[in-house]
């Protein structure tokens, strides 16, 4: 191994389980609330221009899902076969799966963003577009399907960067599209009198920026893998093993799209202000989730690095541990928002009904939220580990499995009462369902760590 290698190894094998999953968990933690900043920023100031503008945002939700669930799956895919080929020294091998997950992400984004443009108006009112939401959606949509392949792509670099280790480097690149968004957004809308479009170029213009700062960390050699053009072979074995490899995250953002859509026609019904209320919850219970899925991205690299280099103990530990961090930091979220419901809502949008619509829909997610570590923390384990149909089963569990049915059979029971509590009913059923998958996992893992021939540098 060269020197940067060594270094890597000594991080992720060598270094006690609590403070390298905190000292990985930080930097992804960061990066994924940032990630939902440039969502909630978007909310906060659209939602100055009334409740259908506010509606509009969350329309285009399910947009920027499938984009992300292509950089997911072509990041975990590459960034699980990465971090295990590093943990077994191959480095030749993870240059050519950074490098077709990278560019298979990246000509993905770039099909689905130009078919996205030329049959905008159908897909907005697929997506639950009301006639009042239609012309904020169609403005808002068309920056972010132009920006939308460099969301897919920056997505997969983030996630390569993760399993390397080299969280903080991932953190650099989507902070700083964040705070150029969180800039961007009053200067558009406001200073140049842009409107909805100012909040949409804004985002558009901070994403590819932040694309830019993480293609620069690879083509300036800060990261342990390298990209280039003739490592892609996007019809070859590797991305076969990336596609299975992500599939879960395929699944799971895609789910995630669909519910966004479900949810949308679910509460058309009620009128702009239920679409606009439920879109504000989700943001906020998407932020607060965000925590989780950061904290879980720390065990990731850990899990797949260790696994591969057979050191199944720590595998055991990163997993407990994080679970128990998980609670601890998502119960104080929960809490915070129980009591400060109403204030959250407010801050997005002052409108009676939508207050009075929001407020009870983000108790019940704040409930919600104690049972996401079980369920973050299992599809992540295997998905990390390459047990893929295992990691796709539960990936599909939250917003599927559950979800879906519960979206469309409570609210005939229980009207908008049903739409409110569909997600909280689907997160207790798949962390129930998580539990036993985990508990079989950790039960059937050896006890002690493995000596494997790369050890022998160390002793």
């Amino acid at each position: 191994m060269n020197e940067k290698e060594k270094k890597q190894y000594e991080q992720l094998v060598l270094k006690p389980i609590p403070p390298l999953i905190v000292s990985l968990a930080v930097p992804t933690t960061i990066s994924m609330m940032v990630s939902m900043i440039y969502n909630l920023v978007d909310a906060y100031f659209v939602g100055k221009l009334g409740t259908s503008a506010a509606a509009a945002i969350g329309i285009l939700v399910s947009v920027s899902a499938v984009f992300q669930a292509i950089g997911f799956m072509c990041g975990h895919g590459s960034g699980g076969r990465i971090s295990m080929e590093l943990g077994h020294g191959h480095k030749a091998h993870a240059d050519a799966y950074a490098s077709t997950g990278f560019f298979a992400s990246l000509s993905l984004g770039i099909i689905l963003a130009a078919l996205g443009l030329l049959l905008i108006t159908p897909l907005m009112y697929m997506l639950g577009s009301t006639d009042t939401i239609l012309p904020y959606a169609r403005t808002y949509g068309f920056y972010i399907l132009l920006s939308a392949p460099a969301l897919s792509a920056s997505c997969t670099l983030n996630n390569i960067m993760r399993y390397e280790g080299k969280a903080s480097l991932a953190m650099i690149g989507l902070v700083s599209g964040g705070v150029i968004n969180m800039i961007g957004d009053p200067i558009l809308m406001f200073g140049f009198h842009m409107g909805i479009a100012g909040a949409g170029l804004s985002t558009a213009l901070s994403q590819w920026i932040s694309f830019g700062i993480l293609l620069y960390m690879f083509l300036a050699h800060k990261t342990i893998t390298e990209l280039s053009l003739k490592n892609f072979h996007p019809f070859s074995l590797d991305m076969a093993k990336i596609m299975g490899n992500g599939a879960p995250s395929l699944v799971r953002q895609t789910l995630n799209s669909v519910a966004a859509m479900a949810l949308n026609i679910a509460a058309n019904p009620y009128g702009d202000a239920a679409i606009a209320a439920m879109a504000i919850v989700g943001r906020i219970a998407l932020f607060f989730g965000s925590i989780m899925t950061g904290i879980g991205q720390g065990l990731q690299p850990v899990s797949a690095y260790n696994y591969g280099a057979h050191k199944f103990k720590r595998v055991h530990q990163g997993v407990i541990f994080t679970f128990l961090l998980g609670e601890a930091v998502l119960g104080c979220f929960a809490v915070l928002g129980f009591i400060f419901d109403k204030q959250l809502i407010m801050l997005f949008r002052d409108d009676p009904k939508v207050v009075e619509i929001g407020t009870l829909a983000l108790r019940l997610q704040c409930v919600a939220l104690l049972f996401q570590s079980l369920t973050i923390i299992g599809n992540m384990t295997f998905q990390a580990i390459g047990q893929s149909l295992k990691a796709t089963f539960l990936a599909s569990l939250r917003t599927g499995v559950y979800y879906l049915p519960a979206i469309i059979i409570l609210p005939h029971f229980f009207g908008l009462l049903g739409i409110q509590m569909s997600q909280t009913v689907a997160d207790i059923c798949a962390a129930l369902t998580n539990l036993p998958f985990l508990l079989v996992f950790l039960k059937g893992l050896p006890d002690a760590n493995e000596h494997v021939a790369i050890d022998d540098e160390y002793a």
